[in-house]
């Protein structure tokens, strides 16, 4: 498959970017929802959960515990020494298992929207590794299992970043209307904590905040403070009464894996009314898996990262230069993801672009989609 229609299937194929399914044997049917976790009293007959229903092939699963949650076990050291190993257990071979439900609604009819369930395989690659900072990249690579039952694939997309800094002297915050502001964080405040920023697929940032990691014999669990997010692309195709997401976050190293759970206040309206519309509970299982081939995936990441380093660094320099950015969703008729996606598919070609003309791309790309 052409390297650009890779990325518009994933793109078409659902609301969103990860949203083909990984099926084995046990999985929930996604269309038969016999039983809605808090709502057992509504007709559950339209609440069949969206997202992505793509059939996956089979996967296996590591056994526990795994190899990562060895390490972090075996780490006895200080404490930032422990938060370093949870935060490196993060690395790793997935299937991952996204399910969102509203379980509280304040606005009449007091019905929740439908669930929403997702399904993928993920790589998550180490790609900075400091004393005081980690960087971890997702990269999904799928393949689906078509309607005559033949296997198409791999399919492969960057997907989310999340930065993880140990007493951060700034994290940035979302404002709402698309602005991004750098905060300082005292050194009170940032004392013993680790602050966890999210970006979304081309590097634009999503999130920040700060939190603590609690490390006990079962699990060791990070615990954010209430953070302002944009809508998810989950949910812009189809919500349009609510601005932001007001989230607490919760990070969790199992034997099995990983798990991340979110708390979400969906606020706000069409004309910024801080009106609270419903409390949603979010949970992302990311499990190891045992001997998937995700070859297609490094590939794409050997040969893409020297681009997406220009891309975040190009980033970091106008946060570092501007206390507040305004970010476009467009540069011309071109999303600035497609726009950043596309350029990044020219590495795999027989002609690349050089590194000058990789700079000079993302410097009037992002000319175009930032303001101060």
């Amino acid at each position: 498959m052409n390297p650009l229609k890779n990325v518009l299937f994933i793109l078409v194929s659902s609301s969103l970017l990860f949203a083909c399914a990984a099926k084995q044997a046990g999985n929930i049917d996604s269309q038969q929802p016999d039983y809605v976790f808090a709502w057992p009293f509504i007709d559950t007959s339209d609440m069949s959960p969206r997202g992505g229903t793509s059939q996956g092939e089979a996967v296996s699963l590591q056994a526990p515990p795994t190899a990562q949650w060895q390490a972090l076990r075996n780490t006895k050291d200080s404490q930032i020494e422990r938060d370093r190993a949870a935060i490196l257990a993060m690395a790793g071979e997935y299937r991952v298992s996204f399910d969102f439900l509203e379980t509280i609604v304040f606005d009449p009819p007091f019905t929740p929207a439908k669930p929403y369930r997702s399904w993928a395989t993920e790589k998550v690659y180490v790609i900075e590794d400091r004393e005081d900072f980690i960087s971890l990249q997702h990269i999904l690579e799928m393949y689906v299992i078509d309607k005559d039952g033949k296997r198409q694939g791999p399919f492969i997309q960057k997907h989310w970043r999340q930065d993880w800094a140990y007493q951060p002297a700034s994290i940035y915050d979302y404002r709402g209307a698309n602005r991004w502001a750098r905060t300082d964080v005292s050194s009170d405040a940032a004392q013993g904590r680790w602050s966890q920023s999210v970006f979304q697929v081309d590097d634009s940032p999503r999130y920040s905040a700060l939190g603590r990691w609690e490390h006990t014999p079962s699990f060791s669990s990070w615990t954010s403070e209430k953070t302002i997010r944009p809508l998810p692309r989950r949910e812009k195709s189809v919500r349009s009464d609510y601005e932001v997401m007001v989230a607490i976050n919760r990070h969790t190293i199992t034997p099995q894996g990983w798990v991340h759970d979110e708390d979400n206040l969906k606020q706000g309206g069409p004309q910024g009314e801080n009106t609270a519309r419903a409390r949603e509970v979010g949970v992302n299982r990311y499990h190891q898996l045992e001997d998937f081939d995700f070859a297609a995936a490094d590939e794409y990441w050997q040969t893409t990262k020297p681009f997406w380093k220009v891309v975040r660094l190009n980033w970091a320099k106008r946060f570092a230069e501007n206390p507040t950015l305004q970010i476009r969703k467009k540069c011309g008729d071109t999303s600035g993801f497609m726009a950043f996606l596309g350029f990044a598919e020219k590495l795999r070609s027989d002609s690349p672009p050089s590194a000058e003309d990789q700079q000079t791309f993302v410097e009037e790309t992002l000319d175009c989609l930032t303001q101060s």
